[in-house]
C-alpha cells in the first residue's frame, strides 16, 4: 500500500507539471503580457507634483492628479508646516455653477492660470472662459481681469545654482578686443584688429599637426593657449544595409570607430606671448601620453593656468598647473591607481580662486569622497567627506557660506547602498546633514530661494512619498503627498520584491530584484531568467518605483525574472568596482548564481533547473559569457548586439576597464575565442548597422560557434542598430525562453 501510495503522489506531481507545462505559453498569456503596461497605465495617483513657490519663498502652490479627471489644488505654507486644499473645491463649483449657469464637478474643477494674492487671502483663475477673482475663505466669486499682483508662482531652481563646469575654450577674439586667432597653412596666427597687421604663431604646421583656432586667452589678452593635435589612425567599420528602403541593390555604410590598441588623437597645450608672438616652451613630461587633455583653465591674474591630464591606460591623472611666465609645469594634485580611474563618471573639480583652493573627488580611500586642496601647494587641507560610502555626484556650492549640497549613496546603515539621499555639509568636513530621510531613494528640487526641498522618495516595492523639508536642516516641514496605488493594485499589478544576499567573499552584500508574473501560483514551480547589465560604468537594478517594468512583461509569460548587480559593478566601493579591471568576462556572475540559490532556498517556486539570462550590448556580451563559463547553471541565452569581443568594442570603454596596453587577457575573455564551450540553447541576434558596437563582433562569434559544429540560432535585422529589432526582436525573444525553459510550442491553443 505504501508503495501505491507513493506511486500516486509520484504521478500527481507528473500531472501537475505537465497541467502546469501546458498552461503557459499560450495565446491568452501572450495577450495578457502584451497588454500589462497598458493594464497598469494610469493607475497610480497623487505620485508626482510640481510645488509653484511664492515669491517670498514661504509657500506655495500645486496641482495632485486623483484619477478619473479628478483633480485637487493644493496650498503649502511653510510657516504653519502645513499642505490644505487651496478652496473649499465643494464651495467654489457651487459658486461657479451659480455664477455661470453651468454645472462644475468639485473633483473636476477646470481652473487656469491660477495665481494668489500676497496674503493668500485670494486667487484668480479663469474658468468657462471668463476670468474669476476669488475670496478663498467662503469662495465668493466676481469676474475680474487678470490682476498684476498676483503671483503664479515658480518651480525655478535657485539664482545662484551651480552645477559646476568650465567654460568652453575662448573663442578668436581677445578679450580686449584688439587680436583675432585663425588658422592659415596648417598654422596658428595672430590679427590686429585694428591695424589688419597679421603676425605668424606657430611653425611647421601640417595636415597631421593640426591647429585649433577656439584658443584660451589669458583674462589680460597678454597671452594665450592653443591645442595642436596630432592625428590619430583611421579605423573604417564597412557595414551593408542589405534591404535599404526606395533602392533593390545593397547599400554600404562607412564611419570611423577606434578600437582599443589604435593610435589615438594626441591632444597638447601650446603657450604664446601675444607682444612678441613667441611659443613659450612648456615640457610635455607631465603629459607626454594623453588620453584627454581638458578643463582648461586661467587663474585671475593670467599668471597661470591649469588643465586635467588623463593619462592612457585610465591609471594616472593629475591637474597641471603651467606658469605663464617660465613656462614651467607642476602636478598641482596627481592620482594614481594600479586598476583604474574612473574618469568618466567619477570627477569633479571645482576652484575656489578666492581662497587658492580646489575641491577634489577621489577614490583613493577606497570609497568616492571629496577633498579640499591647497591650490598654491597641492596639499590636502581636509578630507571633505569621509566614510564607507560614496559620493554620487554634486548639486549646489555655496562658497561664501563654504557649504555644498551632494547626493550620496550607502549612507543609511542597514538600508540598500543604493538608495540616494541628499546631503550638506561644510568645506571642512564638518556639520554633515541628511537632508532627506525615508527608507528608498530620493529625488529632491530646490526652491527658488534654495531654503527648501521638495522630496520624492520611493523603492520598487513601496510607491512614492512627497515631502517638504529644510534644505539646511533637513527637518520636515510637512508631508504633502503619499501616493495612491489602489487602482493599481485592483489591476492584478505584483510588487517586484527586493532581495539581498552574500556575495563570493561571503560578507559583502548583493542586492536585486525579483519580479513575478501577474497571476503568480506559489504552487508552481517558474522557471528563472535573468536580465543582466554588468557594465561597469553603473549600477543597475531599479530603485525607484514604478507601475511596471519591462522585465514584468516577460514574466507574464510565466517567468520569474530577476535583475542583480554583482562586484564589478559601480557605486559601491571602490574594491568591489575593481573586480572588472582586466575581467569583463567575470561579469559578476560567481555573485549572481550565489544570490539567485540562496533567493531559491525560501521561495521553492524559483526552479534552477530551468534558468535563462538576457541582455544587450554589455549585457549581450555577459549573457553569452554565462553560457560559455556558467553552461551548468544557465540553460538558455538570449544575446542581443553584445560586444563579444573587446578588442572589437570602442575604445574609451574597452581600454578603462580591460586596459591598455591591449594584454593577452583580452583575447582570453573573447567569447569568440571560448565559444567552443556553449552548451545549451542561444539566440544572437544582432542589427546589421549597429554604430555603437560593431556587428562583426557578433559575426565573429557566429563563425567560430560553426567552426565548433555547435547547434544555435542567429537573428540578423535588416537596417537594424543597436538594440533588440523592434517588436519582432522582443516576440523572438520571449518565444525562445517560452520554447526551451517551458519546452511548449509558444502561442499553441488558447486557455481562455
Amino acid at each position: 500500500m505504501r508503495t501505491l501510495k507513493f506511486l500516486s503522489l509520484g504521478l500527481l506531481s507528473v500531472a501537475v507539471a505537465v497541467s502546469n507545462l501546458q498552461a503557459q505559453g499560450t495565446r491568452a498569456d501572450y495577450r495578457r503580457s502584451a497588454e500589462l503596461r497598458k493594464r497598469f497605465s494610469g493607475k497610480v495617483f497623487r505620485d508626482r507634483i510640481r510645488l509653484r513657490w511664492f515669491a517670498d519663498d514661504r509657500g506655495g502652490w500645486y496641482q495632485v492628479d486623483l484619477g478619473g479627471g479628478k483633480r485637487e489644488f493644493v496650498l503649502v505654507d511653510v510657516r504653519r508646516r502645513k499642505r490644505r486644499a487651496a478652496f473649499d473645491h465643494e464651495d467654489l463649483a457651487e459658486a461657479l455653477t451659480e455664477a455661470t449657469g453651468k454645472e462644475f464637478d468639485p473633483e473636476k474643477l477646470p481652473l487656469e492660470g491660477l495665481r494668489f494674492s500676497a496674503d493668500r487671502k485670494h486667487c484668480w483663475f479663469r474658468a468657462a472662459g471668463k476670468g474669476w477673482l476669488c475670496e478663498r475663505d467662503d469662495c465668493k466669486l466676481q469676474e475680474a481681469e487678470e490682476p498684476k499682483d498676483f503671483d503664479t508662482g515658480s518651480d525655478r531652481q535657485p539664482d545662484d545654482w551651480k552645477r559646476p563646469g568650465f567654460e568652453s575654450p575662448k573663442n578668436r577674439r581677445s578679450p580686449d578686443g584688439a587680436w583675432e586667432v585663425f588658422v592659415k597653412e596648417h598654422d596658428l596666427h595672430l590679427r590686429n584688429r585694428e591695424t589688419g597687421s597679421e603676425l605668424r604663431l606657430s611653425h611647421g604646421g601640417d595636415q597631421k599637426q593640426s591647429w585649433s583656432d577656439n584658443v584660451f586667452w589669458a583674462p589680460d589678452s597678454k597671452r594665450l593657449v592653443a591645442y595642436r593635435t596630432r592625428r590619430g589612425a583611421e579605423h573604417t567599420v564597412h557595414m551593408v544595409e542589405s534591404s535599404p528602403e526606395k533602392r533593390l541593390q545593397p547599400k554600404l555604410h562607412s564611419h570611423q570607430y577606434l578600437k582599443p590598441g589604435d593610435e589615438i588623437p594626441l591632444t597638447r597645450p601650446h603657450l604664446f606671448d601675444v607682444s612678441s608672438g613667441r611659443e613659450i616652451p612648456v615640457s610635455d613630461k607631465l603629459f607626454s601620453n594623453p588620453w584627454r587633455v581638458r578643463e582648461l583653465r586661467w587663474n585671475k591674474a593670467g599668471d597661470r593656468f591649469t588643465f586635467r591630464y588623463n593619462q592612457r591606460g585610465h591609471q594616472v591623472l593629475r591637474l597641471i598647473e603651467v606658469n605663464a611666465r617660465s613656462g614651467v609645469a607642476r602636478a598641482v594634485i596627481e592620482e594614481t591607481s594600479k586598476t583604474f580611474l574612473d574618469y568618466a563618471y567619477k570627477q569633479f573639480l571645482f576652484y575656489l580662486d578666492d581662497t587658492n583652493e580646489l575641491l577634489w573627488m577621489s577614490e583613493r580611500d577606497g570609497w568616492n569622497h571629496l577633498y579640499l586642496y591647497d591650490a598654491r601647494s597641492g596639499k590636502v587641507k581636509n578630507q571633505v567627506t569621509r566614510g564607507h560610502w560614496v559620493v554620487r555626484g554634486i548639486e549646489r556650492i555655496d562658497v561664501k557660506a563654504r557649504q555644498l549640497w551632494f547626493r550620496a549613496s550607502g549612507l543609511v546603515e542597514g538600508e540598500d547602498p543604493y538608495h540616494i539621499h541628499f546631503c550638506r555639509i561644510d568645506f571642512d568636513g564638518s556639520n554633515l546633514v541628511r537632508l532627506t530621510s525615508g527608507d528608498g531613494t530620493h529625488q529632491v528640487r530646490y526652491s527658488p530661494g534654495a531654503d527648501y526641498l521638495v522630496d520624492s522618495w520611493s523603492r520598487v516595492d513601496r510607491p512614492p512619498v512627497t515631502e517638504l523639508r529644510s534644505a539646511t536642516t533637513g527637518r520636515r516641514v510637512c508631508r504633502l503627498e503619499r501616493a495612491d496605488i489602489s487602482a493599481l493594485e485592483e489591476a492584478g499589478w505584483q510588487q517586484p520584491e527586493r532581495f539581498r544576499a552574500a556575495g563570493r567573499d561571503g560578507r559583502t552584500g548583493i542586492w536585486g530584484v525579483i519580479y513575478r508574473p501577474s497571476n503568480f501560483d506559489d504552487e508552481v514551480k517558474y522557471p528563472v531568467i535573468e536580465k543582466i547589465y554588468a557594465g561597469p560604468h553603473g549600477s543597475f537594478v531599479p530603485k525607484s518605483f514604478r507601475s511596471s517594468f519591462d522585465t514584468q512583461v516577460l514574466a507574464e509569460l510565466g517567468f520569474i525574472v530577476v535583475q542583480i548587480d554583482g562586484m564589478g559593478t559601480s557605486n559601491r566601493s571602490k574594491a568591489f568596482h575593481d573586480v572588472c579591471h582586466k575581467n569583463l568576462g567575470d561579469s559578476g556572475f560567481p555573485d549572481r548564481i550565489l544570490w539567485m540559490r540562496a533567493a531559491a532556498k525560501t521561495r521553492p517556486w524559483m526552479d534552477l533547473s530551468r534558468v535563462g539570462i538576457f541582455g544587450g550590448s554589455a549585457g549581450g556580451q555577459s549573457s553569452l559569457r554565462g553560457m560559455l563559463v556558467h553552461g551548468d547553471f544557465y540553460k538558455v541565452a538570449v544575446s542581443v548586439c553584445g560586444c563579444h569581443d573587446n578588442r572589437m568594442d570602442k575604445i574609451w570603454w574597452n581600454e578603462l576597464w580591460m586596459g591598455w596596453p591591449i594584454g593577452p587577457h583580452y583575447a582570453e575573455q573573447s567569447n569568440v575565442t571560448q565559444a567552443h564551450r556553449l552548451s545549451g540553447q542561444l539566440l544572437l541576434i544582432v542589427g546589421e548597422l549597429d554604430r555603437n558596437v560593431d556587428p562583426a563582433s557578433t559575426m565573429q562569434v557566429v563563425n567560430a560557434l560553426i567552426k565548433a559544429d555547435k547547434d544555435f540560432d542567429f537573428l540578423l535585422i535588416p537596417g537594424g542598430g543597436h538594440g533588440i529589432g523592434g517588436s519582432y526582436g522582443v516576440r523572438r525573444r520571449q518565444d525562445y525562453f517560452v520554447r526551451h525553459l517551458w519546452g511548449v510550442q509558444p502561442r499553441r491553443g488558447d486557455s481562455e
